[in-house]
């Protein structure tokens, strides 16, 4: 298996197990991410821990991810990049667009802190 997916109580981690993030295994993951999609998950956290490369197709399911989960009002946090996938996502000037934490504990810090934010806001 490719992905591990555990649902939690307020996201979804999805581990990818692979070593390379490219037209391999991406296809499965934009499968795997818009089946949570409709199953109602708005708060995905994605840990690549594993991954050593990823590729245009790669970046492209984590880009997919991201507009899921914004079209659901949710969040999508990405954790544990390993140098040479960090240096990707900054080459192709995505830090800006998304969500990186150094480790799954702080990406669950994250989208807890972005869920109250969201809370606050309803208040107001």
């Amino acid at each position: 298996m490719n992905f591990t997916i555990t649902n939690k109580d307020r996201y979804t981690l999805v581990v990818a197990n692979v070593d390379k993030l490219d037209t391999t295994c991406a296809p499965e993951l934009k499968s795997e991410l818009v089946y949570l999609n409709k199953t109602n998950v708005r708060n995905i956290i994605i840990d690549l821990a594993k991954t050593r490369y990823c590729d245009s197709s790669g970046l492209s399911a984590l880009l997919v991810a991201n507009r899921l989960c914004k079209g659901v009002n949710g969040h999508l946090v990405i954790c544990s990049l390993q140098e040479p996938v960090q240096k990707l996502i900054q080459i192709s000037q995505l830090e800006s667009v998304l969500s990186i934490t150094p480790t799954p504990d702080e990406a669950v810090d994250l989208l807890y802190m972005e869920e109250i934010e969201k809370d606050v806001k309803k208040e107001d």
